[in-house]
Order: C-alpha cells, then structure tokens, then sequence
C-alpha cells in the first residue's frame, strides 16, 4: 500500500529497496571492522615486531583517509560513465572481496609480515569500495525517487548506513553472548566478515537486476566526460559548500555515534557493554528518525531542515557531552544523546539528496562523492584524533568546543544554499 501511496512504480521500490540494502551491506562491512578489531589486531600485528607495527600505522593512515578520497574519485567518475548502476554494483563486489580477504586471511603467526600485508590491502580495497558508495547510492536513489517524495525516499541512504552501523553492533553483542573471549580472539572474530561477505555477494546479484534511472539515459554521450577538471572548473561553488557541509555533518556524525561509544566508557565510566547498547539505542532511534526527516523536507522544503540540524547541534553540543559525561544512569545518557542526534536528522535524512540536487547528471556521482569525501575525510576522519589530543591535554572540554563551532561553520554554508526542492537539476523526463 505505500508503494501506491507514494506514487511509486512497483520496479522503482525495488530499486530504491535494492540501492539501500546495499549500502546497509557496505556500511555493515565497512563499521565490522572497527567493531572487531580489538579482537584480531594482536593477531596481525604484534608489539614486538617494529615492521608490523608500521603496517599498521600505514593501514590506518590508508583507509581512513586515503582510500576513501580516491574511491569517490575514480569511483564518481566510473558511475557518471558506465552508469549509477554500474557503479553500485562494482562498489558491493569490491567490498564483497575486501571482507573476504579479511575473513580467511593467515595470522602472523602463520605468515609472519604477509598476514598484516594482507589485510592493509583488504582494508585498502573496502576504503575504495565505501569511498564510492556514498555517491553511487546516494546519486541513484535521489534519481530512482519520485520528485514529490524523493526527500523520504532518498532518506533510507541514511537510514541503511545507520543500519549497518546498528548490525555490525548487534552481531558483536550474540557472538559476545555465544562465545568466551578466547574463542573470539581465536576465530570468532572471523565470523562477522563471513557474514558481511556473504551478504555483499548477494546484494550484488540484487544489483544487477535493478532499472537504472532515467537521468543517466538521458545524457548526452557526445558531451565532456566527467572529470575533476569539468568539475572544479564549472561547479566549484557547489563543491565547496558540499565539502563544508559534508565535514561539519560527517563530524556532528560520528561525535554522538562512534566516539560517543568511547566518550561513555573513558569519560562517563560505563561499562563496555553497556555503553554498546546505549549506542545500539542511539542508532535504532536515527534508523526510525531518518524517513521522518526525509518526509519534512518534502514538505517544508531542505533548508528549514538542514539550519534547524547545524545551529541546534552547534548550540547543544558543550551542554551534552558535559552532562554525558557526568551521567551515572543508562537511560539518562540515551536521552541526552539522542537529542543531538534527533536535532542532526535534518542533516542525516537529507544531506545525500541535497547534494545530488546540486549537481547536473552528467557530473552527478563524481560531484556527490568527492567533495564529500573531501570534507567527511578532513574533519570525521580525524575527530577521535583531535579528541583524544584534547583529553590527553587535560582540556576535554576543548574538544566539546571543537565539535560545536565545526558543526556551527555549516550553518554559513546552509544559508548560502539554494532551496533545492525548488531548484533541483535532477532531470527525470
């Protein structure tokens, strides 16, 4: 019945379902990773070998913020070319590849410096994978969406990268529950990797079977091909307020969601698990927020949404990190941090779309990706850097500060935004 509510073919729901499912896929690989890391990092990188141990600065370093960077490049570019669909599809494969290796990749006790070789690579590879995703997936759905509906629609990019995030979580609370500390550091820890490469594998034949949209059969094959050049030259406006928006919201992010994790069990003193299920809370609540959001911009229009998101996370940001901090109950702190999160889904919900709305088809998924990419890259790339400097100082409080004047910095870029709804250049007939 929502699918005719919505006005929505019965082939168009499937491939928006199929867009985000994938997505919820990538992410889930991708936050996998950081979630049972702790568990398999001595396997692979032991104190006392001094090479190893540079591997696994240099995995770091790659991933982060190298890999993702130059996956929305080459990545952007490939969709702009072969198509939104071409794209999505070669993105969950890689990830696919990625977690696999990971999964069955040899110890360093086995295999000596290969084995943490190894997984820089594989790590690397799921970098280019997710670098790409966000534009790909972010692109198809704001095109496959209804215009009427597309902020609703388009939420579910959001809504999936906060589902993987949540199933990533969820799969460590079982395997927690089902195994002792041993067997995980063992070779449970492998299980989660097998799971998301099965689940990417199949999403990826998903793929292959979805419509791709009219915006990219509709362009002109005979006009320039989309490049970095093409785009700074003739859309450099545009990717400058993308890169601001992209940093201080990528920030806002992972401030209240992955380093909030840490924030509980550091500062706030929680228990590790108990902190996990606070942050399990956190995300169901952005999950069920995200179509909510998407459902007022449609109606009041992105900009309303997006200044409500960066002044009211700017201006409650010191406040909530202070009383997280001096919280002593689990449901004081959920509720603290939620609203944060709730005033941050007018960004979450909409931001993809916005950005999509900014950009002409041709150049679309190159013009989404990088300058995100760009901005999530310098300022959520490094935040639990800058947090853990700030905390090391004895100035916590810095970073509190930290945290709200980047997330403030966006309103500027909001206000310099034109109302998209109204001035889309996302093309459908």
């Amino acid at each position: 019945m929502m699918v005719a509510e919505s006005g929505i073919t019965r082939q168009r729901f499937k491939s928006i379902m199929g867009g985000s499912a994938g997505n919820l896929v990538e992410w889930y690989d991708w936050f996998a990773y950081a979630t049972f890391s702790i568990y398999f990092a001595p396997l692979f990188f032991p104190e006392g070998d001094l090479t190893a141990q540079l591997l696994n600065t240099a995995a770091i370093f790659a991933a982060g913020f190298l890999m993702r960077p130059i996956g929305a490049w080459v990545m952007g570019i490939y969709g702009d070319k072969h198509g939104r669909k071409a794209g999505l599809t070669l993105s969950v494969l890689l990830m696919a590849g990625g977690s696999l290796a990971i999964a069955f990749a040899p110890t360093y006790a086995q295999a000596g410096v290969v084995a943490p070789t190894i997984l820089v690579i594989a790590r690397m590879v799921q970098g280019l994978s997710v670098g790409g995703e966000y534009g790909s997936s972010a692109t198809y759905l704001s095109e496959m969406a209804p215009a009427a509906r597309r902020g609703f629609w388009s939420s579910f990019q959001y809504a999936t990268l906060s589902g993987g995030q949540l199933l990533a979580i969820l799969v460590a609370l079982i395997l927690q529950a089902l195994m002792s500390e041993a067997q995980m550091a063992d070779w449970g820890w492998r299980i989660p990797f097998v799971i998301g490469s099965i689940l990417a594998l199949c999403v990826y034949l998903l793929r292959r079977t979805m419509s791709e949209t009219k915006s990219f059969t509709n362009i002109d094959q005979k006009r320039e091909h989309s490049s970095l050049k093409l785009l700074w030259r003739d859309h450099k406006r545009s990717c400058i307020l993308v890169a601001v928006m992209s940093g201080g919201g990528g920030l806002a992010s992972y401030a209240f969601t992955t380093y909030m994790l840490k924030y509980l069990i550091n500062t706030a003193g929680f228990e590790k698990q108990t902190a996990t299920l606070i942050i399990a809370g956190v995300l169901i609540w952005s999950f069920c927020l995200q179509p909510i959001a998407g459902m007022l911009a449609d109606r009041f229009g992105r900009k309303p949404l997006l200044l409500i998101a960066g002044a009211g996370v700017a201006l409650v940001a010191v406040p909530i990190y202070k009383l997280v901090g001096q919280a002593t109950s689990p449901i004081v702190a959920l509720a603290l941090i939620l609203i944060p999160i709730t005033l941050h889904g007018g960004y979450t919900a909409n931001n993809a779309m916005v950005k999509a709305e900014m950009f002409p088809a041709h150049i679309r998924a190159l013009g989404v990706a990088f300058p995100y990419a760009v901005g999530n890259t310098i300022f959520a790339g490094t935040l639990e850097y800058v947090a853990l400097w700030f905390k090391s100082t004895g100035n916590e409080t810095g970073f509190f500060w930290y945290v709200a004047i980047c997330v403030g910095a966006t309103v500027i870029a909001y206000l310099m935004l034109p109302e998209t709804r109204d001035t889309s250049l996302i093309e459908e007939d």
